[in-house]
């Protein structure tokens, strides 16, 4: 091979092989790894098993007598709770919550609720709770039979007794119904028969003490 060919297949190889290297260097110059995402520190993360954290809620009152509650609505009742009944803890959709104790650990609950309107009338809402302690739902013709009418100061107040079928120990239910300002205030009592039964002065009693909020 003459010296000239050698000199030039010599040249070329040179650039074929710096040719290649810019090529690879573009390459891995080009390509660019992604950013690693920010690592959430091990203290925040909850640890294996364990539950969701529970939602913060206002804490219960100490007692509930002579308390005031209102309505979405209208302004509120407030009452004076016989002595005896315990107030429970705030619960959805209940303005008050009361526990009465009985012998060898039997319990009836108070619930009180208001809703606006009519919440569907007095025959909705008696066959509502007959519903609830497996009685069959009343004609409008046999509603008037079923409600005991009280007089509190400007409150007409209509309260339903209702026994749950079945034998010992069977449920009582006491419930009064009580429009106020375009909502109407439920008063429920429930729970065993003979305790229910006995605490039925108590709770028309307390009734009787419902007045507006001032």
């Amino acid at each position: 091979m003459n010296r000239p060919l050698s000199t030039l297949l010599i040249a070329c190889s040179l650039l074929t092989l710096t040719a290649c290297r810019r090529d690879e260097v573009r390459t891995y110059t080009v390509a660019k790894s992604p950013e690693p995402a920010t690592a959430t520190p091990a203290s925040s993360l909850p640890a294996p098993g364990s539950p969701p954290p529970a939602p913060v809620s206002p804490a219960a009152g100490a007692s509930m007598a002579n308390t005031a509650v209102t309505t979405a609505s209208g302004p509120g009742l407030v009452w004076t709770a016989p002595a005896h009944w315990q107030a429970g803890p705030e619960r959805p959709m209940r303005k008050a919550t009361f526990f009465v104790p009985g012998e060898a650990g039997a319990k009836a609950e108070l619930s009180v609720t208001a809703f606006p309107g009519d919440v569907g009338g007095n025959l909705a809402n008696v066959n509502r709770w007959r519903q609830q302690i497996g009685l069959p739902a009343l004609g409008a013709d046999q509603l008037g039979g079923a409600l005991q009418h009280l007089h509190v100061g400007d409150f007409h107040v209509d309260v339903a007794e209702l026994v749950g079928p079945g034998a010992p120990p069977a449920k009582r239910v006491l419930g009064a119904i009580v429009p106020h300002a375009g909502a109407t205030w439920f008063f429920k009592l429930d729970g065993p028969d003979t305790l229910v039964a006995q605490e039925k002065p108590a709770f028309l009693a307390f009734l009787k003490t419902l007045r507006p909020q001032s």
